[in-house]
């Protein structure tokens, strides 16, 4: 296992947590925050000596991933029926979504400095997961992201989806999805990596170091 393979897995674990974490909110209108926070925290990070450091350090980064590293796993490997369809299309539309924003310069360039602005007012907050926090991170998506030709449609309970609390954090997770996306990017993962390089990646995902 090379220490590329490891840092995609990194990446690629963050992607399917938050497009699980996705699937469930939209459906049960709640959400697991301990899952929550590290990926929302990761969207105020601008730059760190390696990815692992993004959501944690070396050893809180295993336990902080732990859900989306099972995803993964049964993603990639022979239990695949058993990941949540509508996870899978989430994550494949992160990663889709965030190829057409590496396209993009000037929204680029818009987020980076909505991230500075947002980044600003937490110490404003006890938690990263303070519902105008949560609020500032949705309109950073609405914002930028939305005007994509491309959109991601989530399905699910529209008694919850209707509530603006629930939709801002809907719209929070899936930046933090693109977060997670643009590293696994920038790591040099592919879409087709994903079918073609499944084991490489299982194995990574497997390895505890």
């Amino acid at each position: 296992m090379s220490s590329r393979e490891k840092e995609q897995t990194i990446a690629l674990s963050a992607v399917f947590q938050a497009a699980e974490l996705v699937a469930v909110l939209a459906k049960t209108g709640k959400v697991d925050n301990e899952s929550l926070q590290p990926l929302i925290e990761s969207i105020l990070v601008l730059s760190a000596p390696s990815t692992e450091d993004i959501y944690g350090g070396q050893w809180d980064c295993q336990t902080k991933l732990a859900l989306g590293r099972r995803i993964s796993r049964q993603a990639l490997g022979k239990d695949r029926n058993s990941v949540n369809p509508d996870t899978l299309r989430y994550a494949l539309s992160m990663i889709h979504l965030e190829n057409k924003l590496s396209k993009a310069p000037q929204m680029l360039s818009a987020i980076g400095q909505k991230i500075t602005q947002v980044e600003q007012k937490k110490d404003h907050y006890d938690s990263v997961l303070h519902e105008n926090m949560i609020a500032s991170i949705s309109g950073m998506y609405q914002d930028t992201l939305s005007k994509l030709p491309f959109r991601i449609q989530v399905h699910g309970d529209s008694r919850f989806l209707q509530q603006p609390y629930i939709a801002n954090q809907v719209r929070s997770i899936l930046m933090s999805g693109i977060r997670a996306a643009m590293l696994w990017r920038q790591l040099g993962g592919k879409r087709w990596h994903l079918i073609f390089k499944r084991k490489a990646l299982l194995h990574a995902l497997e390895s505890r170091n």
